[in-house]
């Protein structure tokens, strides 16, 4: 395989944005960044996500058997690249961003536009990612989108020419 050509075709595929969180009953909390998302089932809802093997997050997922999916809107850049890096809970605050714990204990970041709480169904465990399937137990919309749903998320691409995940 052309290893040139893999890694076109796979950054091809679009990517909105995402704070993972997940938390376990000691107080411990994960929150990242992430971008392999997918709804998977309209009954059960389900969403798959890729999470790296080797993060907080992935052990945490697994320890708690939850997590919620915080989806980021335009205009939140900033806060996308906030959770590029280890989350630092202080407080009621993750990384300096306010937070709740919902109904999975999982926490909810406040400026999200929406989020999906889960539980987790299945994991497969392969490669550099773990793919986990949640179902989805509890949605909110904290500001309702103007037009398309899909419109008011931020993408991957508007982070900048340079910022790849994938391929």
């Amino acid at each position: 395989m052309d290893p040139n050509a893999k890694k076109t075709a796979l950054r091809m595929i679009p990517y909105g944005l995402y704070v993972l969180t997940a938390a376990n009953k000691a107080g411990q909390v994960a929150a990242a960044t992430v971008n392999w998302v997918t709804q998977a089932s309209f009954e059960p809802p389900l969403v798959a996500i890729g999470v790296k093997a080797d993060s907080h997050a992935h052990a945490l997922i697994k320890e708690s058997k939850a997590f919620a999916l915080n989806v980021l809107g335009k205009g939140q850049q900033a806060l996308a690249f906030t959770f590029f890096k280890p989350a630092e809970l202080k407080g009621e605050t993750i990384s300096g961003e306010k937070f709740h714990r919902g109904a999975t204990g999982s926490p909810i970041l406040a400026n999200a536009p929406a989020f999906l709480e889960c539980t987790l169904e299945a994991a497969v465990e392969k490669g550099d990612h773990s793919v986990f399937v949640g179902k989805v137990v509890e949605a909110g919309v904290t500001k309702t989108p103007d037009g398309r749903a899909d419109d008011a998320t931020l993408w991957l691409k508007e982070l900048g020419d340079k910022v790849f995940y994938g391929g």
